[in-house]
């Protein structure tokens, strides 16, 4: 069965965005690319990758999941961050119209789409984010990689924003520390 990783850059106070969205407090120089570069590389945008002379590989993720929100946010960039992916953004109030043609925009329950989407072949499910698509999969999410970058932000939107009390435990598979301050952690649920 296929997982689901979160896997996401935050601040030391647990926030991915600032309150508007923005996440330009994150570094996007130092050593810590090299690593995404090797083995995240699938969730680098398209624009990105092409700005490098580097295509994605495919080895890791071959399904985004998104909140309108993360995938308004870089709209200024492009319409359609990961092509080399199958792309679903969620929201209540889009449409197919508002997107180009071979991303999903769905009013479906996320924990419904993620269940059939695990059932299916395939590498990876990526949960880009934002915070509320990520406390309505809380449950689903098999693994979180969190770049925990060297900036307190204040105020934003939380890596898990809503939902109710319900501790899951995860056992901490993996710490890397970079010289940029960026320490990558990676979690797999217990049970």
């Amino acid at each position: 069965m296929r997982e689901l990783t979160y896997y996401v850059a935050v601040s030391l106070d647990g926030r991915i965005a600032g309150p508007d969205g923005d996440f330009s407090a994150f570094p996007v120089e130092g050593d810590h690319i090299e690593m995404i570069l090797r083995d995240y590389r699938d969730t680098v945008p398209k624009v990105g990758l092409d700005a490098m002379g580097l295509t994605a590989d495919g080895l890791r993720f071959d399904t985004t999941l998104m909140g309108w929100s993360t995938y308004a946010a870089g709209l200024a960039a492009t319409d359609d961050p990961y092509p080399h992916t199958r792309q679903y953004v969620f929201s209540r109030t889009r449409t197919a119209a508002d997107v180009p043609a071979g991303i999903t925009v769905t009013a479906e329950d996320p924990v419904a789409v993620v269940r059939r989407l695990k059932a299916e072949p395939g590498t990876g499910i990526w949960l880009c984010g934002g915070g509320k698509l990520a406390a309505a999969l809380a449950g689903e999410i098999d693994r979180l990689v969190l770049k925990v970058n060297p900036v307190v932000l204040g105020a934003g939107v939380p890596l898990f924003d809503g939902g109710g009390y319900d501790p899951a435990a995860f056992t901490l598979t993996a710490s890397t520390p970079y010289r940029s301050g960026v320490v990558v952690d990676e979690y797999a649920r217990q049970g």
